[in-house]
């Protein structure tokens, strides 16, 4: 059985002050709409819990209501970071979940081949990623003004979601990142933490993530396209 963790417990708070992303207007949907659709779709997935706020059930409730999603469904609340939000969903999915598929709340275009393709990896190996090769010319710099050095970009990917885990991995890799009090914002840093290997999986179609105001027009460009 695979479960997917939605999380959409974030604050948005590059996209200003009383503004909630995740409820932002896209092709007549609320972004997390989006997000929440791919995954009832996705034949690979047997359940969905969504992350919110404390305070959002109701909004989510109503939500559900509207979509009429064809799978079960249930809500976690959020915690104080990220990884603790994602910590709260492994809480809540079914016992009889093997891998569980994480998404971002606020990256709603992502492709069905994503998601299926992710999932198996992760079957496969423990840990899979979607993730796109960097085609940039990329540099780095320590202060912020001036190039210190020039990166190859042949070895870096820009790792996205869902990243999907057996759920014992992932389990023993936040437990990890509990334990030494640390602070990740990507899941497959934790696994980096117990030397879990992480399968990049190619994601050919775009796979972008809501931030600020500016990536809707884009956004709603794609979902029309879908």
């Amino acid at each position: 059985m695979t479960s997917a963790i939605i999380v959409a417990a974030g604050r948005g708070t590059r996209m200003g002050p009383g503004i909630d992303k995740l409820f932002l207007e896209a092709c007549g949907r609320p972004v997390v709409a989006h997000t929440w659709c791919a995954f009832d779709a996705a034949p690979d997935v047997n359940e969905v819990v969504l992350v919110v706020r404390d305070g959002m059930q109701t909004a989510f409730e109503e939500l559900a209501a509207s979509l009429a999603p064809r799978k079960p469904f249930r809500l976690a609340v959020g915690g104080k970071e990220r990884q603790d939000s994602v910590w709260n969903g492994l809480l809540t999915v079914s016992p009889s979940a093997a891998v569980v598929a994480i998404q971002d709340g606020a990256r709603p275009c992502t492709a069905p081949d994503a998601i299926r393709n992710t999932i198996l990896a992760a079957r496969e190996t423990g840990a899979a990623v979607a993730a796109q090769r960097v085609t940039d010319t990329i540099k780095e710099s320590v202060d912020g003004a001036t190039i210190a050095r020039h990166l190859d970009r042949s070895c870096l990917w820009a790792v996205q979601t869902p990243q999907a885990f057996r759920v014992e991995v992932i389990r023993r890799a936040l437990e990890a990142v509990r334990e030494k009090g640390m602070n990740v914002t990507d899941d497959t840093a934790a696994c980096e933490l117990i030397g879990q290997p992480v399968r990049l999986v190619e994601s050919a179609a775009p796979n972008p993530k809501v931030t600020v105001p500016e990536d809707l027009p884009y956004i709603e460009l794609l979902l029309r396209g879908a």
